[in-house]
């Protein structure tokens, strides 16, 4: 295929935005390239290697070496990875391995590249509800807790305790003597079984709807050894907890809720009145005119459209969509009957903000 072939009759050579498109195309397929190097531990394992052949990688990470040399050569084209046609040898440039290893958590970007793959796998319902509405439920998003976990953890895990609980003041105390905590969409629970583990006086609760989250969610507490943690598979719309937690910890969930008013509503009901709330929810400014300028806008807005909006829409829900932004996650707060809310950015997490809440 040659994109020269597309352009519009009469005209002789490529624009300054078909340009553009062109990169967007080659960027889109390195990422999904990236993703596939990040779930086979590609970039781990070069991170570790001299310069190697693609037989030499091929054996290092127990792949098979026809697919590694075709994903090499996307790599090398896409300026991921160097080549020497002489040696025909490979290198992972150590200031790239600083973005995209496990290693490097939190500033693995790869990680972030799964969801390119994850949400194309949904492309057809998507676009079916663009001409008849609805929306595309969880149980057709796979990978999705996976994928979620390793976002907890580039996210969330690698600064809750050093960075995002000193947000709260006196928190870290309260978790040391001992105090109730909720976490409300807990998903696989990394984050908390970190709490938990962190804490061990503490009793924490995680609550979601995905019994695959919650499955592997027990499964981490239980090889852990976290004897003060149990998590249930709870719709946060129907909780009827009340003033039983000091602490609720919510990760990225609240804009992903068929009904986020109504988990607001409950999150301040099972609050004790002198507990906090922790929110962490994305960036967003409620005006797309501003979110021209946010780093990762297009990206966050892609899936808020082809997952966080849809599955809301799926449950007959609000599609509040995962940039609902500051201002108007500050007007629910207060419709809940949150009398204090103070918002914090962290330097990690350019895609987040966080809120700590009192009653």
């Amino acid at each position: 295929m040659c994109f020269m072939d597309s352009l519009p009759a009469g005209t002789t050579e490529s624009s300054p935005f078909a340009d553009r498109i062109v990169s967007i195309v080659n960027s889109g397929a390195i990422a999904l390239m990236i993703s596939v190097g990040h779930r086979t531990r590609l970039f781990d394992t070069m991170a570790t290697l001299d310069p190697a052949t693609s037989e030499q990688i091929a054996k290092a990470t127990s792949l098979n070496e026809r697919y590694v040399r075709e994903w090499l050569g996307a790599m090398v084209t896409g300026r991921i990875v160097h080549y020497d046609a002489a040696t025909k040898c490979y290198q992972l440039p150590a200031e790239h391995a600083q973005h995209l290893t496990r290693a490097a958590s939190p500033n693995n970007i790869a990680a972030a590249c799964q969801f390119i793959p994850m949400l194309a796998q949904v492309e057809d319902r998507i676009v079916d509800c663009f001409i008849n509405g609805g929306g595309v439920p969880y149980s057709a998003f796979e990978r999705f807790q996976e994928v979620m976990a390793d976002e907890s953890d580039q996210t969330v895990r690698a600064a809750l305790i050093d960075d995002i609980l000193p947000l709260a003041p006196g928190i870290k105390d309260k978790l040391s003597a001992g105090i109730n905590v909720l976490d409300v969409g807990c998903g696989s629970g990394r984050a908390f079984n970190l709490l938990a583990r962190t804490f061990p006086n503490s009793r924490f609760t995680g609550y979601d709807f995905s019994v695959e989250g919650i499955d592997r969610a027990c499964k981490e507490a239980d090889s852990l050894g976290n004897a003060n943690t149990k998590f249930h598979v709870v719709d946060a719309g129907q909780m009827v907890d009340v003033e039983k937690f000091d602490l609720i910890v919510v990760f990225d969930a609240i804009h992903d809720q068929a009904h986020p008013q109504q988990v607001l509503n409950n999150i301040h009901r099972a609050l004790k009145t002198n507990g906090t709330f922790l929110m962490q929810d994305i960036s967003g400014t409620s005006h797309v005119d501003q979110d021209v300028e946010h780093p990762m806008g297009p990206l966050l807005y892609t899936i808020s459209c082809m997952h966080c909006m849809t599955v809301s829409l799926a449950q007959g829900g609000a599609g509040l969509g995962a940039m609902w932004g500051r201002e108007l996650a500050e007007k629910m707060l207060t419709a809940a009957g949150f009398n204090s809310v103070v918002v914090h950015e962290l330097e990690h997490d350019p895609m987040n903000l966080f809120y700590v809440i009192g009653k």
